[in-house]
């Protein structure tokens, strides 16, 4: 460094002896021995004194993000909630008298009951147990006996058929039925005591005078009790009140009551039958007109006076063969175990295909027919008033 400077010095007083300018442009340092970490200064071009103004600065676009899709949410579905039924429904079916067999000596007989039927115990309900098979209950009048009892009582017509053809009723979905007529002692206490052991045998439940029937279906007890042309109503009234306090919310009376082959009833019948319902049964069912007999609501409450026959043997042939299932709908309050609704619905039939023959075996008229019309008629009865 000290010998450079010396050199440059010495450049400078020669320059001034000789009068010679020199510039420090016109001197030639790239010969001069540099060292190797020296830097060759290099001031760039000259800066104007004058303010140069400061770019506009662009705004940077600020990009706009692409929006995540939010998910659609799908709501998680509410169980649907089945309301709890404020009632029961229970449905009873009716029909009249059911004779399986036939009048003394008459057995042989090739148009008989015994010969028409055979062994073929479901012959006799065939057309009517798809109907019988989806109620809760069928109650039918049973008029006659289930006996081998040689000793008949000493009247026009006495009504027996084997132990066997409690299979009848089995098959044809029959789940009770009422004794309370004037045949069931047609061979005495004993062919009464063996029909009661049949049935009981069987599972068919069975009411007469004081002896009481109760069924349940779907939770539901169902009570009945049938009487023979009652002179007095307090063991009608007494058997309500048992039924009731046995937890019965539904209560059917049955009573054999009337003139035969009458198709009004009588004043005395209708009185009868006021009387039981205003006293607290659900349903009147009667019997022993062997004709239909009109239809009567009363109360709010339905009284069937007379459903005439149904599978009836007691007759080879037939002067009126119209006949009638009759099914109930009791509405049964759940909150106070009482019946508070009531629907009928009539589905007319004919005791035989063979009028004016009996072949025992009913079926129901073809809506619109004239058969059909007839027992609408005779019942007083609609299918408006369904």
């Amino acid at each position: 460094m000290y010998r450079r400077f010396r050199f440059l010095l010495l450049i400078i007083i020669l320059s001034m002896v000789t009068g010679c300018s020199l510039s420090a442009s016109s001197i030639k340092m790239q010969n001069l021995p540099e060292r190797p970490d020296a830097q060759i200064f290099n001031p760039g071009p000259a800066v104007s004194s004058e303010t140069t103004p400061a770019p506009t600065a662009v705004p940077t676009p600020i990009s706009t993000p692409t929006p995540i899709p939010i998910p659609t949410l799908t709501p998680t579905p509410m169980p649907t909630v089945t309301p709890t039924p404020s009632v029961k429904e229970v449905v009873v079916s009716f029909t009249g008298d059911c004779t399986l067999g036939q009048n003394k000596g008459l057995a042989g007989n090739s148009n008989s009951f015994a010969s028409v039927v055979g062994t073929d115990y479901a012959y006799p309900f065939k057309n009517a147990v798809d109907i019988l098979n989806k109620d809760d209950l069928t109650l039918v009048n049973f008029e006659g006996t289930l006996t081998d009892s040689t000793s008949p009582r000493d009247k026009e017509f006495v009504f027996k058929g084997p132990a066997e053809y409690v299979d009848i009723l089995k098959l044809g979905s029959v789940e009770a039925v009422n004794l309370a007529n004037n045949h069931s002692y047609d061979y005495w206490d004993k062919g009464l005591k063996d029909t009661e052991n049949t049935l009981d045998a069987a599972g068919i439940k069975w009411s007469l005078d004081d002896s009481y029937a109760i069924y349940q279906s779907g939770g539901v007890k169902i009570g009945m009790a049938g009487f023979v042309f009652p002179g007095d109503l307090t063991p009608i009234y007494a058997a309500i009140d048992y039924l009731r306090s046995q937890g019965c919310e539904i209560v059917i009376i049955s009573v054999h009551a009337g003139v035969e082959r009458m198709y009004t009833p009588e004043a005395a019948q209708v009185d009868m039958a006021h009387a039981i319902i205003d006293y607290g049964a659900d349903i009147y069912i009667g019997h022993h007109p062997h004709r239909l007999q009109p239809i009567e609501l009363y109360n709010g409450k339905y009284i069937l006076y007379s459903l005439s026959n149904f599978t009836f043997g007691g007759q080879p042939y037939l002067t009126d063969p119209d006949s009638a299932i009759v099914q109930c709908t009791f509405s049964v309050s759940i909150e106070t175990d009482k019946v508070v609704g009531y629907k009928l619905h009539v589905i007319p039939f004919s005791m035989t295909t063979d009028f004016p023959g009996n072949d025992y075996c009913p079926i129901p008229y073809d809506k619109g027919s004239d058969g059909y019309q007839s027992v609408m008629d005779k019942l007083k009865w609609s299918d408006d008033l369904e």
